[in-house]
């Protein structure tokens, strides 16, 4: 799955007239990007949901034929439901157990293929150095497994594992997935790996215009 709701905010003005996740760097829209990198790692069945100009998304990808996968989509009202209540929402449409989930708003050379298949627990999470816009990180990983609390911290790269089960008491309706994780790390439920390769939060016009020059200067990164 592939979160694409958000209203992006950070990048208007933008986003006003373009879904952030169809904003593009290096001459093709982030959100390909990510298709192109899953479906060469062997993830053809994708689930994308939307809600701000997602018609947009829809009328761009279509099926995902041309992009080699096979695209549902689930559309959420205005606003959206949060990252927890858009994956809730969309599972009737996910069709394995664990499955993948990924911001759509990344760019990163992550193999995807390395995601493990299997869960020990109810999530598996990828966790890259502290960028200079979050240098507080989210979790510390220690011994493969990933902690709300302790030192050192790495940020959350956006791209998790999930087991259906960690969605088990929920409700419709929009909630954060935070909330979930933190439960099941107290638990010792949430595994890790701590990825050093590239990975780029591409939340702000400024960030998309350096990504941008530097996919141009390298084609090789595409």
């Amino acid at each position: 799955m592939i979160l694409a709701a958000g209203r992006g905010e950070r990048m208007r003005p933008l986003s006003d007239t373009v879904p952030k996740p169809l904003l593009e760097a290096g001459g093709k829209p982030l959100i390909v990007h990510l298709i192109d990198g899953l479906a060469c790692a062997g993830f053809h069945n994708l689930v994308i949901n939307h809600s701000h100009l997602g018609e947009q998304i829809e009328r761009y990808l279509g099926d995902g034929a041309r992009h080699g996968a096979r695209i549902r989509y689930s559309h959420e009202a205005a606003g959206g439901l949060e990252t927890g209540g858009g994956i809730f929402k969309a599972l009737p449409l996910i069709d394995t157990d664990p499955f993948v989930v990924i911001n759509g708003d990344i760019w990163t050379d992550f193999p995807f293929e390395r995601l493990p298949i299997r869960l020990e627990g109810l999530a598996h999470l990828v966790l890259v150095d502290n960028p200079p816009q979050h240098p507080q990180g989210d979790f510390a990983l220690r011994a493969g497994r990933v902690h709300a609390e302790g030192e050192p911290r790495l940020t959350f790269s956006g791209i998790g594992v999930y087991a259906r089960a960690l969605f088990a008491e929920c409700q419709p309706g929009k909630f954060p997935l935070a909330p979930l994780l933190r439960a099941a790390m107290a638990r010792g439920q949430v595994s890790g790996e701590h990825y050093a390769g590239d990975w780029r939060d591409v939340g702000t016009p400024q960030r998309l215009e350096a990504l941008d020059r530097e996919l141009r200067r390298s084609p090789e990164k595409h």
